[in-house]
C-alpha cells in the first residue's frame, strides 16, 4: 500500500496536467452532482479513438516504422539542409501521427546530432523550430492533435472543408518557418555548414534493431482502419475497437502495456470536468454570453491556463465559430509552454538530456515561438472576421 501511495504521488509529481485535470474534474462534480446524463455526455468516441491511435502509433515506434526517415537524417551532411529536414520531418509527420509523437520521434535524433556534431548552441532554437512545426503542421488533419480530433468529431465538418479551413495557415506556417530556418544561419553559415562524419557515425549505435516485417505491416495496416474510421465517422467505431484491441492482444500485447493511459485519463477528466460545467446553469449562461463571437479570443488565453486540449472541450459547447475556435487552439500552444501538451512533452524530452535547463529552454522557446506567433496572429484574425467568415 505504501509502495503504490509512493508510486501514485511520483506519478501526479511527474504529471502535472494529469493532477489539473482530475482535480478540476472533482471540484466539477460539487458544482454538478454525477449522473447518468454526466455520463452520457463524456466523448466516448473520441476517447476510444484515442486510445486506438495511441496504441498503434506506440507499435509504430517499438516497430522503428520511422527507420527509413531517421536513416536519411544521418546521411545528410549540411547543418542547415539537416536542420530543414528535422523541421519540416516534424511538420509533415505530425499530420498523421499526431503532434506529440513526431516530436518524440525526431527531438531525440536532433539532439544526438547536434550534439555528437559539436552544434550544441543550436540545439535549442532548432528544438523550438521543431515544436512550431509540430503545432503548425499538425493543424492540417482531423487527427493531427487531439483537439483537432475533438472537434472533428464533434462539429460533424467534412474532411475537404476542414483541409479547405486550414490550409491557409498550414501553408503560410511552413514558409514562414524556411524564413526562420535562413535567418539563423545567416551569420555562420561557412562555419556551420557541414556536420563531421563522427557525428553521422554516432548515431547508428542509437537506433534499435529493426522490427518483424509482420508486426510492420500490421500497425500499418491497422493505422490506415483507425484513420478510415476517423475520417468516415462510421458508427460502428466499437467494433473498430474490439477488432484493433483483439489484434494488438494477439499480435503484440506488450504494447498494450505501453499506450499513454495517463493521457487517456486526462482526456476522461477534462471531459467530466467540461459536461459538469456545461451542465451548471449559471456557468452555462455566463460562458454562452461571452465566448460567442469571441472564440478566437478565448481559445488562445484559456488555453494558457489549462492548455489546449481541455480548453477544446470546455469551449466547444458554447462556440458559435468553428474556424475562430480551431484558429485559436491550433495557435495557443506558440504563446506558452502550458498552452499545448506537444510543448510539454518537448519540454521533457530535452530536460532528460540536459537537466537542470529547463529555464533555458523556456526562454528560447518563448521568445522564438511568441515572434511566430505575432506574426501569424493577425492574418488569422482576418481570415475569420474578413476574408473567411465562418
Amino acid at each position: 500500500m505504501v509502495k503504490f501511495a509512493v508510486w501514485l504521488k511520483n506519478l501526479f509529481k511527474k504529471d502535472i496536467m494529469l493532477s489539473v485535470s482530475l482535480l478540476a474534474a472533482l471540484l466539477s462534480l460539487f458544482i454538478t452532482p454525477p449522473s447518468a446524463e454526466l455520463l452520457h455526455d463524456i466523448n466516448w468516441r473520441t476517447l476510444a479513438t484515442l486510445f486506438m491511435l495511441l496504441s498503434v502509433l506506440e507499435g509504430f515506434k517499438s516497430e522503428n516504422i520511422f527507420e527509413p526517415i531517421l536513416r536519411r537524417a544521418r546521411q545528410i551532411s549540411s547543418i542547415k539542409t539537416l536542420t530543414v529536414f528535422l523541421v519540416f520531418g516534424v511538420f509533415f509527420t505530425s499530420m498523421f501521427v499526431t503532434n506529440d509523437v513526431s516530436l518524440i520521434i525526431f527531438v531525440p535524433l536532433t539532439i544526438i546530432l547536434f550534439r555528437s556534431a559539436g552544434k550544441e548552441k543550436y540545439i535549442l532554437p532548432v528544438l523550438t523550430f521543431e515544436n512550431i512545426a509540430a503545432i503548425r503542421g499538425s493543424l492540417l488533419t482531423p487527427f493531427g492533435s487531439p483537439q483537432n480530433l475533438f472537434l472533428y468529431a464533434k462539429s460533424g465538418i467534412s474532411t475537404p472543408e476542414f483541409l479547405k479551413m486550414m490550409s491557409p495557415l498550414w501553408i503560410f506556417s511552413a514558409g514562414l518557418l524556411l524564413l526562420f530556418i535562413f535567418v539563423l544561419y545567416r551569420r555562420e553559415i561557412k562555419s556551420t555548414d557541414y556536420v563531421s562524419s563522427c557525428a553521422k557515425d554516432s548515431c547508428d549505435g542509437e537506433v534499435a534493431s529493426k522490427g518483424l516485417l509482420a508486426r510492420k505491416i500490421m500497425y500499418q495496416i491497422l493505422f490506415l482502419i483507425v484513420v478510415a474510421s476517423i475520417v468516415s465517422r462510421t458508427q460502428y467505431y466499437p467494433f473498430v475497437l474490439a477488432f484493433v484491441f483483439i489484434t494488438l492482444l494477439i499480435g503484440d500485447r506488450k504494447i498494450l502495456l505501453k499506450t499513454d493511459y495517463v493521457l487517456l485519463l486526462t482526456f476522461l477528466c477534462f471531459f467530466t470536468f467540461s459536461s459538469s460545467i456545461c451542465r451548471h446553469p449559471a456557468i452555462s449562461l455566463f460562458l454562452q454570453k461571452s465566448v460567442a463571437g469571441h472564440e478566437y479570443l478565448w481559445s488562445i488565453l484559456l488555453s494558457q491556463a489549462i492548455s489546449n486540449v481541455p480548453a477544446s472541450i470546455v469551449l466547444y459547447p458554447f462556440s458559435t465559430n468553428l474556424r475562430a475556435l480551431l484558429y485559436g487552439l491550433d495557435s495557443a500552444g506558440l504563446c506558452s509552454i502550458i498552452g499545448s501538451l506537444a510543448s510539454v512533452i518537448n519540454l521533457r524530452l530535452y530536460i532528460r538530456e540536459y537537466p537542470g535547463k529547463a529555464f533555458e529552454f523556456i526562454k528560447t522557446f518563448t521568445w522564438i515561438s511568441l515572434l511566430f506567433f505575432a506574426i501569424v496572429v493577425l492574418p488569422q484574425l482576418a481570415l475569420i472576421t474578413i476574408l473567411l467568415p465562418q
